[in-house]
């Protein structure tokens, strides 16, 4: 399998796949309430069997072109990951996500990661829209969305129920127009 260096950090992107469950498991554990404050993931991903369950629901989306799942790894640790929630070959369009623990916060590797993800989306798969959808409260992700140069495009109010309380999410895209112009531009305004 691959994997991608995401700068001189020690930082790595990697699969994510039914093997790494005691990974993933401890990845949560160590930042079960932080990760579970705007996203269910900590939820699904309770105990072993319930990482084995996650992991292998996404190996079938990967098989059935569906989705994907992509870990973040740092110094050999995985600290978080990213994925295709949804992926729709024939519309060209898939929504990503990612989840990271409080202790890899702040370092740049989602929005590294999911640099290299939308390159392969639209340059190798042929996408023409990346979608993020986030929880209104989540101001990092919604930060990560701006650096990617996405567009904010509404606010569905209070749909998603988490944790007792109804919650509103940010859609936020891409196309691969806009994005394959701002990597040129970023390109040419290198040295």
């Amino acid at each position: 399998m691959y994997a991608i260096p995401l700068g001189d950090d020690g930082a790595e992107l990697r699969p994510l796949e039914v093997w790494h469950a005691e990974e993933v498991l401890a990845n949560i554990d160590r930042g079960r309430e932080f990760i579970g404050r705007h996203v269910g993931l900590p939820d699904v991903v309770s105990d072993l069997d319930g990482a084995r369950g996650w992991l292998t629901s996404y190996a079938e989306k990967r098989a059935a072109d569906g989705g994907s799942l992509h870990g973040i790894w740092l110094d050999g640790t995985l600290v978080g990951g990213l994925l295709f929630r949804v992926w729709d070959t024939p519309s060209g369009v898939c929504e990503a996500g990612c989840w990271l623990e409080p202790a890899a916060a702040g370092r740049g590797l989602v929005t590294r990661g999911m640099r290299t993800l939308l390159d392969w989306a639209f340059e190798e798969r042929g996408m023409h829209r990346v979608e993020w959808h986030v929880s209104s409260a989540n101001e990092p992700s919604i930060n990560v969305a701006r650096r990617l140069g996405m567009t904010r495009e509404g606010v569905l109010r209070e749909n998603y129920p988490h944790r007792g309380e109804r919650t509103s999410t940010e859609i936020w895209s891409v196309l691969g127009p806009e994005w394959r112009e701002a990597r040129a531009r970023t390109a040419h305004a290198a040295p």
